[in-house]
């Protein structure tokens, strides 16, 4: 096992480094460059403002520049003196010695901010969204489709896979104003938009207030997500299950006399979420990077926003850090959703 996840861990590096190349390619194709608008800036101040981000120097010599910046970790025993000079880990040593990694650069939209201080400030609030949406869709949709491969055929099934229906057929971009209409608007029963969580937070993402002040501006938002995801959880556990359900081994469990529930919790549900779970890491990985559609809607100063809207600017640095940033969480998704593999079905091995 140790030896699969160092062998993953070499090729996350590898794909990284590839979706880096790609990405700085693709940014570089588009006709424009950071600071076109359409009100022209003077020639002198485009060349003044190239000069200072080193945009006039060769692609190849951009490129080698930036993974240094990001890759090379420093030890010294200076502060950050400029926005140039600020790093995303940034670790206190000893008495004026700082271990520094990841230095995405400066954002040349927000002046005064670097990429990692975006990414530091935004990334906790899509954290806390995806979480919860997360969270919701596993509450909703595994019971839905164990209760409706259970009683298939039956009024449970129907009404289950309605809902789960209702939900793919009904997304964010659709549910999201009706809530807030509904909710915020007519019944003036929640904020329609904003978000309650103020940082500092524990543990990177945890909110440190989690009252009613929190939870008001999360409910929405958390139900448009939770909905839509926890509808595709809900048809796979069901056929997962029921295919599971028929297998021999079932049979025997039961022929041996033990009871409905022992036989589902422990011998069928298990085998049954594997497929349940390889969705599940590139959903997490997706949602807690940030959804655009929602955070939009809701008014959410999450990260999905800062990335679209870094692509319409041609932010260099912001696209890469984000895509980057990405890239690594699906990753390291996959890799934990190997690992369950195992522990799931126990034939599994990676030794």
């Amino acid at each position: 096992m140790i030896r699969f996840i160092l062998q993953r861990i070499l090729w996350t590096a590898v794909v990284l480094l590839i979706l880096s190349l790609i990405t700085f390619g693709l940014m570089h194709a588009v006709p424009g460059g950071p600071f076109s608008r359409e009100k022209a800036l003077p020639q002198q101040t485009i060349d003044i403002l190239n000069q200072k981000y080193h945009l006039d120097d060769p692609l190849w010599k951009q490129y080698l520049n930036y993974l240094y910046d990001v890759l090379i970790p420093r030890i010294n025993d200076k502060p950050a003196t400029s926005l140039i000079d600020s790093y995303l880990i940034n670790i206190k040593l000893w008495d004026k010695t700082y271990f520094r990694w990841m230095n995405f650069g400066p954002s040349y939209h927000s002046r005064s901010r670097t990429v990692n201080d975006i990414i530091r400030e935004q990334l906790p609030v899509s954290f806390q969204l995806g979480v919860l949406a997360i969270v919701m869709a596993l509450i909703i949709g595994m019971p839905l489709g164990v209760i409706a491969a259970l009683k298939q055929n039956t009024v449970w099934d129907y009404l289950g896979m309605s809902m789960a229906i209702f939900g793919v057929s009904v997304p964010v971009i659709a549910m999201g104003p009706i809530l807030v209409w509904i909710f915020g608007v007519a019944l003036k029963w929640l904020p329609p938009s904003g978000w309650g969580a103020k940082p500092p937070y524990l543990l990177f993402f945890i909110p440190r207030d989690l009252s009613w002040a929190f939870w008001k501006h999360a409910i929405m938002p958390v139900v448009a997500l939770g909905l839509v995801n926890s509808a595709i959880i809900a048809r796979l556990t069901r056929a997962s299950l029921l295919q599971v359900i028929r297998e021999d081994y079932i049979r025997t469990a039961r022929a041996k006399g033990l009871t409905e529930r022992v036989v589902v919790s422990r011998h069928a549900l298990r085998n049954a979420l594997i497929p349940v779970v390889t969705v599940l890491g590139p959903m997490f990985a997706a949602i807690v990077t940030g959804t655009f559609v929602a955070e939009t809607i809701f008014g959410i100063p999450g990260l999905g926003r800062y990335f679209i809207s870094s692509i319409t600017n041609r932010d260099y640095p912001v696209i890469m850090g984000t895509t980057l940033l990405y890239g690594m969480l699906l990753l390291l998704a996959n890799l934990v959703v190997d690992i369950s593999y195992a522990w799931l079905d126990p034939r599994i091995r990676y030794d």
